[in-house]
C-alpha cells in the first residue's frame, strides 16, 4: 500500500466531497428547500456552522478510511473505472445505512429521502473516482 498516495487520495476526495455537495445545492435548489420543510428535525444554517468543524473532521477520517479500503482491494485497472465502481458501492451503502435509516427514524417525507439518496449517491461516486484517480500502488 502506498501510504503517501492514500493520504493524497483522502485529501483530494475530501475536497471533492464538499465540492460535489456544494454543487448539489446549487444545481438542485429544491433539495435545500426540501430540508427547510423540517425545521424541527434539521439544524438551521447558523446551527450547522457551529458544529461544522467537528463534522468536517469526522468526514475526513471517514474518507481516509475509504481511501485505505480502496488501496487494500485495488487489483489494477483504470483508476477512473475502479474508483467509480468503488464509489457506487459506497453510494448504495450510504443510501441504505444513512438515507433510509434517517427516513425511518426522522420525521421526513419520501421526497426528501429520495432526493438525499440521489445526491449522496452522486457525491460518493465522485469521491470514489477521485480516490481511484489519485491512488497508485507502491
Amino acid at each position: 500500500m502506498n501510504t503517501m498516495r492514500v493520504v493524497l487520495a483522502a485529501l483530494g476526495a475530501f475536497v471533492a466531497y464538499f465540492g460535489a455537495g456544494g454543487v448539489m445545492f446549487v444545481t438542485m435548489p429544491w433539495l435545500k428547500t426540501e430540508f427547510m420543510k423540517y425545521p424541527a428535525v434539521y439544524r438551521s444554517q447558523e446551527g450547522m456552522k457551529r458544529v461544522m468543524p467537528a463534522g468536517m473532521a469526522a468526514m475526513f477520517v471517514s474518507i481516509a478510511v475509504l481511501a485505505v479500503l480502496y488501496a487494500m482491494i485495488y487489483k489494477g485497472g483504470s483508476g477512473l473505472v475502479e474508483g467509480a465502481r468503488f464509489g457506487a458501492l459506497i453510494g448504495v451503502f450510504a443510501i441504505g445505512a444513512v438515507t433510509m435509516h434517517d427516513f425511518v427514524n426522522l420525521n421526513i417525507g419520501w421526497k426528501l429521502a429520495v432526493e438525499q439518496s440521489v445526491a449522496y449517491f452522486i457525491e460518493w461516486v465522485v469521491v470514489g473516482i477521485v480516490i481511484g484517480v489519485i491512488y497508485r500502488p507502491a
